[in-house]
């Protein structure tokens, strides 16, 4: 692997909900370039959930505790 997972499960399952929650609220509530923008910061929210990887979390040294997954 290219990465190490920083995210533990429970924050990997709230980001994937809370990504498509915003994802389909900005789709179906908003329009034009906000939507898009919002749509597109929620699927990096899903993509790093899907992953276990958070790029920020990884730049301030955010780590996994090893007891803890």
């Amino acid at each position: 692997m290219f990465y190490v997972k920083n995210v533990p499960t429970w924050e990997r399952v709230l980001r994937v909900m809370a990504g498509l929650a915003v994802a389909a609220w900005s789709v179906l509530a908003l329009g034009g370039l906000w939507a898009t923008v919002l749509a597109l910061a929620a699927a990096g929210m899903v993509l790093s959930g899907l992953f276990g990887f958070c790029p920020a979390c990884a730049m301030v040294g955010r780590k996994l505790d090893k007891a803890r997954k």
